[in-house]
């Protein structure tokens, strides 16, 4: 699998990040290194005791995270999640925003992992 391969899988803007990172090198080692990110296991945890504050703080890292690698899919759904969970309350529709965010992570760890596999 190649890197443009990859981020196909993942529903993400190869020729975005390329244009902005300019280098595939520089992209395929901070794709990698999304891996090692705990923030969605934070997200979660936080979400599950109610710790409000601290699951915006993890969404919103995932969102620049994304924003920056250009995973727009889940740069999308974190970013939705993001705003449901500002100001210290979650919306309503947190709990659904936040299995969009689950399903859109798997997703973008799955083509990782399949492309960190071929390497």
């Amino acid at each position: 699998m190649t890197l443009q391969e990859c981020y196909a899988a993942m529903g993400a803007d190869y020729n975005g990040v390329l244009g902005r990172l300019r280098s595939e090198r520089l992209v395929q080692k901070f794709v990698l290194k999304f891996l090692d990110d705990g923030s969605f296991d934070l997200l979660c945890s936080s979400f599950a005791s109610g710790s409000w504050e601290e699951a915006f703080r993890a969404s919103h890292t995932i969102k620049g995270m994304c924003q920056n690698l250009s995973f727009t899919a889940l740069a999308n759904s974190s970013e939705e999640l993001t705003e449901a969970l500002r100001g210290g309350t979650p919306a309503p529709q947190a709990g659904e925003l936040l299995e969009q965010v689950r399903k859109d992570y798997q997703q973008t760890v799955d083509a990782i992992r399949a492309f960190q596999a071929s390497l």
